[in-house]
């Protein structure tokens, strides 16, 4: 293939340790120089495209400055989610003083990672995976990076191919994203990497013991690979995610009282919201708060039911909550705080929401976002918890011989605290999913993530790293109401989770000092002079 070059810096340009954005034609590259030697790679993140130069250099990786993925910068290599893809690495060279980059005349920045071919004749295994969200998804593909040449069967209730579920209540719902563009993969890179994905199958039972899955109804599935009504595994990885809970309450099955979890929710509701009217939504979590910017954006006239007297206030505190709050109601979004639905009203469909005050909102469409359900009810044969029916596994991901978990039914220990964690989010998801994958493989890899999660309200964005169930103060750096800051979840003395918002480069800092285990003392924090970036073991260039 044709090559281009160009002179992109002079030697002297970059000390070591830093990195920066340059150019070649029309190609946007990451220069990083490392102990002398200068390395060129694709410029944007493979997840949402973050320019990567906005991130933190830390060793021989990059971490994106939006969702955290790392990338080593020497090969191009993603070495960890939510990104999918690694990046192309081009070609260096230095004559005199010139630092020169060559890159193909066509190229995306990106590349499908190194994977083994399928080979039945070297490894006559089939490892099954249940489920097709983050977990599943980066499992299926880990694999194959691993080195793993059995067969892959993947298996999911949806009636198509893995998508990003985030995007349902972000970019997706509100248009940014088109119905093209949420497919994670298509159907032939599934075909080249031989992961067969099974659609339309909902498991009736895993039989541990007989390492054997049975399926409600084989008939009304694409049915590539399941023998009658079951399926054979020598490895099972369980990713089977939440199921929406419901409210049970008088008129709770009229129509238009809804859930979002899946893309048949999301085109529900959006097929509804074109009618405008009253929407209410019932729950001030994550779920419930996006929902209800999304169909305020859609023009509808909305109100958010909560019991609790702040959104946000059991996860992000008063203050912060009540900045989401405002928000909100800047935007036309009203709310019935300290307030229950006891009751809904209507013919066949909803026409209205009764409160535990008894206030009677009117209602066309209703969103119920009170959480989610392990979905975990087909397993036996493995240590379920007895608070929520969530799959207990090791350090390793491990629930039984042969069985792994991975994802929102996964209550795993964390390394940080050893305490037993069950977390909600995409990038955990994934993250346990591609550890999983290794473990199945043949490797002994321990799960020592960093729970990461991200919204954007409106223009509100925000991120979260860690875990922190309580705390005994809220350290803040910055200012809530400009939504610039960045704010420190403590207990005990130590940093137990950080909220960001509008601060993306401080916010790749923290994940990694985080997972270092080198932030700073909380003494440090209160003064309000630590650079979080410097603290990097390599920084980069943006101060």
């Amino acid at each position: 293939m044709k090559q281009i070059e160009a002179v992109v810096a002079n030697i002297n340009d970059l000390k070591d340790g830093e990195m920066r954005q340059v150019s070649v034609g029309e190609t946007e590259i990451l220069l990083t120089r490392l102990e002398g030697k200068f390395y060129a790679v694709g410029a944007y993140c493979s997840h949402y495209r973050a320019p990567l130069a906005e991130g933190v250099l830390s060793g021989h990786h990059v971490v994106c400055p939006w969702h955290n993925a790392y990338f080593d910068v020497t090969t191009g290599d993603q070495l960890e989610p939510p990104g999918l893809d690694s990046l192309a690495c081009y070609g260096v060279r230095i004559e005199g003083e010139n630092v020169i980059v060559s890159v193909p005349e066509e190229t995306t920045g990106l590349r499908s990672p190194a994977m083994a071919q399928f080979n039945p004749e070297a490894d006559g295994r089939t490892f099954v995976i249940l489920g097709a969200g983050a977990a599943g998804v980066h499992a299926a593909e880990a694999l194959r990076v691993a080195g793993y040449q059995g067969r892959i069967v993947m298996i999911t209730q949806d009636d198509r191919l893995p998508y990003d579920r985030t995007k349902l209540t972000k970019d997706y719902f509100i248009g940014k994203t088109s119905f093209e563009e949420m497919p994670l993969r298509s159907p032939d890179f599934y075909k080249e990497h031989a992961i067969e994905v099974l659609l339309n199958k909902q498991v009736k039972q895993v039989q541990t013991t007989a390492k054997a899955i049975a399926f409600t109804d084989s008939a009304s599935s694409s049915d590539a690979g399941a023998s009658g009504d079951s399926l054979t595994y020598d490895a099972l990885l369980v990713a089977t995610g939440g199921k929406p809970r419901q409210l049970d309450i008088p008129g709770a099955d009229l129509q238009n009282i809804l859930t979002l979890r899946s893309f048949d929710d999301t085109a529900r509701i959006l097929t509804l919201s074109k009618q405008k009217g009253q929407a209410v939504v019932i729950g001030s979590s994550f779920i419930g708060m996006e929902t209800a910017a999304g169909l305020s954006q859609h023009g509808l006239q909305v109100t958010v039911i909560s019991p609790d007297s702040v959104p946000f206030k059991k996860i992000l505190g008063e203050e912060i909550g009540k900045i989401f709050q405002q928000v909100h109601e800047e935007n036309g979004v009203s709310f019935k705080l300290g307030r229950k639905a006891v009751q809904f009203e209507g013919s066949d469909k909803v026409e209205a929401v009764i409160l535990d005050n008894g206030d009677r909102l009117k209602a066309d469409i209703v969103i119920v976002g009170i959480g989610v359900q392990p979905a975990t009810d087909f397993l036996e044969g493995v240590d379920l918890h007895p608070k929520d029916g969530s799959v207990v596994v090791d350090e390793y991901l491990r629930a039984a011989d042969g069985i792994y978990a991975a994802g929102d039914i996964a209550r795993y220990p964390d390394w940080r605290t050893s305490e037993s964690l069950r977390v909600e989010h995409w990038r955990v998801a994934a993250q346990q999913g591609r550890i999983a994958a290794h473990n199945m493989a043949g490797k002994a890899v321990k799960f020592r993530g960093l729970p990461l999660f991200w919204t954007m309200q409106f223009e509100f964005p925000l991120r979260y790293i860690g875990h922190a169930p309580s705390w005994d103060e809220i350290i803040i750096d910055g200012d809530l109401q400009k939504q610039e800051f960045i704010a420190f979840y403590v207990q005990k003395n130590k940093v137990l989770a950080v909220a960001t918002s509008n601060k993306d480069t401080e916010t790749a800092a923290i994940y990694e000092l985080m997972r270092l285990n080198q932030m700073p003392t909380v003494e440090e924090l209160r003064s309000g002079i630590v650079n979080l970036i410097q603290r990097q073991p390599q920084v980069n260039n943006k101060q």
